[in-house]
């Protein structure tokens, strides 16, 4: 979602829309669309319920858009209240056990490294073929909502670790745990399966 957009005001539209001029509201969230749907299907697993989470999650944001004090990116602000939406919806259907958004230690046993350095080393032409996507995209539903998260914000939507902190409402300190052990755990799963890869890119691009 870290995607510039030069010719854009988005300071003067969210006051054109907060002064009534509620057409530019769908011009202030197109850039952003797709990823609140991916964040969003990441974390409910089928389109359905990922479709009405990012619904409902840009008519909250149009309807606290008042709220919104520019502290942060809109698009920051935005996903914050699309996870926070996610859960909500996870706790209702009480499908998945959400952890403490405040825990830090205790997140998880030692990961010894594999055959990977780093998750994100997969080479670009894996990453072309469906069933490696497919794996990688496994992986990541594998973890638990506290390091999904923030692997999501920080190595597919390349947020900053200020960004993530923001938008997940905890420390750096915090995000920067968390995601070393993500990482740790998406390579120790991944490893194993990209063993003949020769690894030559090192992000990995969510089409």
């Amino acid at each position: 979602m870290n995607v510039e957009h030069p010719d854009r005001d988005e300071a003067q539209m969210i006051a054109a829309i907060l002064a009534g001029d509620t057409r530019q509201y769908h011009e202030l969230i197109r850039p952003y669309e797709r990823s609140v749907y991916k964040m969003a299907l990441s974390f409910m697993k089928n389109e359905p319920d990922a479709e009405d989470v990012a619904q409902e999650a840009f008519l909250k944001a149009f309807r606290k858009l008042a709220d919104f004090r520019g502290q942060a990116k809109f698009s920051t602000w935005l996903i914050s209240i699309t996870l926070n939406e996610a859960r909500s919806r996870l706790r209702r259907q009480s499908t998945v056990p959400m952890e403490s958004l405040d825990q830090v230690t205790g997140e998880g046993g030692r990961i010894s490294p594999t055959l990977l350095r780093d998750w994100r080393e997969v080479p670009s032409e894996a990453l072309e073929r469906k069933e490696i996507r497919a794996i990688l995209i496994e992986a990541i539903g594998h973890l638990s909502p506290l390091y999904r998260e923030v692997l999501l914000l920080r190595d597919v939507e390349e947020f900053s670790i200020e960004e993530t902190a923001t938008a997940l409402t905890i420390t750096p300190g915090t995000v920067k745990v968390r995601l070393h052990r993500a990482r740790m755990m998406m390579q120790k799963e991944l490893a194993p399966k990209l063993k003949n890869a020769n690894p030559r890119r090192r992000w990995f691009q969510w089409s």
